[in-house]
């Protein structure tokens, strides 16, 4: 094949990676087995190295393989973000747009925006990548990001949202149980709900909140979501964005003096992607939402001190 293999074969080469078998790629892509399997001997004769290792449990991938990976999704990202820029053409606000954002953004605070945009621009999709996991714009793996840092590539165009406060917090059930900590050191006495593996977020907050380790927490989950919903069943105490802290009048502020902690936020596409109209709707829809949503906390974290009467 040379120089000309077609990117149907890259494509087929990915499946096979994500899927583990031929069989699995198949069913993926809507391809019959013996295509994709041709397809990948294709791949290893032009490149003269195997790129699977044939095991009883499936396909185990070569370090040939495992070193193209980050290429072939780079070119499924771009191949995929064509496509959206390819069927938005046209009159009004239409296409696809791919919105990356953490786990409890995208669940807990995006929702209403979005089902906002759909009854604007009924022709409008969005594709929500809910996931804790930094989505590469640069390789348009999505088209805009909600992020908790600034960007640092120059290609990207950014909005300052401003600051997320985080703070610790507990359900009112708990607290009648099992009193309200009158100090930091008084939080060892109780049930903390944290990560269990470290995170950059957990180490930032050891080092202002050395009381915050891993060996500290009673109960203990990588899924932000997981912990918000231990924090709302009472089964302790935890950080939790006082924005959302707000819509639930039975979470009450813990130490609110002591521990608070925030978050800068930014909305961010990629610079190709200034001109297109789908993406600079969503694009301004994300940051007066994101705008609102840090405004909230705010105005949360100036009540908060009255419940530090609820003290053990």
């Amino acid at each position: 094949m040379g120089h000309n293999i077609g990117w149907e074969y890259y494509r087929s080469f990915l499946a096979v990676l994500t899927e583990g078998s031929l069989s699995g790629a198949a069913r993926k892509l809507g391809l019959t087995q013996p295509t994709v399997g041709r397809h990948v001997r294709a791949l290893e004769a032009a490149f003269a190295q195997a790129l699977f290792t044939r095991t009883p449990t499936g396909l185990v991938p070569t370090d040939a393989a495992t070193a193209l990976q980050g290429y072939a999704q780079a070119m499924h990202s771009t191949a995929a973000a064509l496509e959206r820029e390819a069927f938005s053409q046209g009159q009004g606000i239409q296409g696809t747009v791919r919105v990356s954002a953490s786990e409890v953004i995208g669940i807990e605070v995006l929702p209403p925006v979005l089902a906002r945009l759909r009854r604007e621009h009924p022709l409008l999709r969005v594709e929500l990548v809910a996931t804790n996991r930094v989505q590469d714009l640069l390789q348009r793996e999505a088209d805009l990001a909600i992020r908790m840092s600034p960007p640092r590539q120059e290609a990207l165009v950014a909005r300052r949202i401003g600051a997320v406060e985080l703070g610790l917090f507990a359900h009112a059930d708990y607290v009648a149980e099992h009193g309200m900590p009158a100090t930091v050191a008084g939080l060892a006495a109780h049930a903390l709900i944290g990560f269990d593996e470290e995170t950059p977020f957990l180490r930032a907050a050891s080092a202002r909140f050395p009381a915050w380790r891993r060996e500290a927490f009673a109960l203990r989950s990588d899924s932000d979501l997981a912990q918000l919903a231990m924090l709302r069943a009472g089964c302790g105490i935890g950080i939790c964005q006082a924005a959302l802290a707000a819509r639930n009048p039975h979470l009450l502020r813990v130490l609110p003096d002591a521990f608070s902690f925030s978050l800068d936020t930014w909305v961010t596409m990629h610079g190709d992607l200034r001109g297109s109209r789908r993406c600079r709707v969503v694009f301004d829809a994300l940051v007066a939402c994101m705008q609102a949503h840090a405004g909230n906390g705010h105005a949360r974290a100036a009540r908060a001190p009255a419940n530090k009467k609820r003290r053990r």
